[in-house]
């Protein structure tokens, strides 16, 4: 009996270090190199916060490791020098979760989380990713497969699990994302990141809401809401701006009383 459980624990052994060398082999945003550069980094904004020294203007350096654009980078920045409490975050239309502004967070630094999307092949690709990766299979995200509304995004964040403070959360459903956060009260995030429609330029524009648009609906070229009136409701909802990516459609805002 304890050769056989001796041979089933090899087995088993072999198994997860072949699918740890596998994950660490075809994809390298998650290699021992990447997370010891990630946690320099981190340090060293944190650090020069605490000292009170001179920071970079706007959000330090952006990097793109699982993001679209920088945002990785800017939230590793923001991270360090706020150092925020909740280390947790809710992704509303985040595909499969893996090309996401919050991928680096749960894969890269230990967070744990929330995504949403209507797409069910992307998230059954999301679980299948997280649950298979020796970072995060032991505790993988929450993935919940749903069409995402004004108003359902409350009962679907608290049907998950998450309610109350968490660090981040990031809005991107090319539509309706200004009335989603407008309605958003189940949880009360540290850090905002929403997509704006940068082509409405610097008018106070918002589209009216519709609970049935998908992208590109009806006028491709109309839809969400401007950054100013992005700016407006977050100031209403008591975030400051505080920067963007380099094309300025993802913006960032934290919550006002974080320094």
């Amino acid at each position: 009996m304890r050769s056989l459980l001796a041979r089933f624990g090899d087995r088993a052994l072999r198994a997860i270090l072949r699918r740890v060398r596998e994950h660490s082999a075809l994809d390298p945003r998650t290699s021992p190199a990447t997370k010891l550069a990630i946690a320099a980094l981190h340090d060293k904004w944190r650090t020069r916060a605490r000292n009170g020294e001179h920071l970079p203007p706007g959000l330090g350096l952006g990097a793109r490791i699982f993001s679209q654009f920088e945002e990785d980078g800017l939230l590793i920045y923001l991270d360090a020098v706020l150092e925020l409490e909740h280390r947790t975050f809710v992704d509303v239309g985040a595909a499969d979760g893996i090309n996401s502004n919050c991928a680096n967070l749960a894969l890269n630094m230990g967070w744990h989380g929330l995504f949403i999307d209507g797409n069910s092949a992307l998230i059954a690709r999301g679980r299948k990713y997280y649950e298979e990766h020796p970072d995060t299979q032991l505790w993988p995200p929450v993935f919940v497969e749903a069409f995402i509304t004004r108003e359902n995004v409350n009962q679907l964040i608290r049907d998950a699990g998450f309610s109350g403070p968490i660090g981040v959360m990031s809005i991107d459903i090319d539509g309706n994302d200004y009335w989603v956060w407008e309605a958003v009260n189940a949880v009360d995030p540290a850090i905002v990141i929403i997509e704006t429609h940068i082509e409405f330029g610097m008018r106070n524009i918002v589209v009216p809401y519709d609970a049935q648009h998908v992208y590109p609906g009806k006028h491709p070229d109309y839809f969400s809401a401007s950054p100013v009136a992005i700016v407006r409701l977050a100031e209403r909802k008591g975030y400051r701006l505080v920067g963007a990516n380099r094309y300025g459609f993802n913006l960032i805002f934290v919550k006002r009383g974080l320094h």
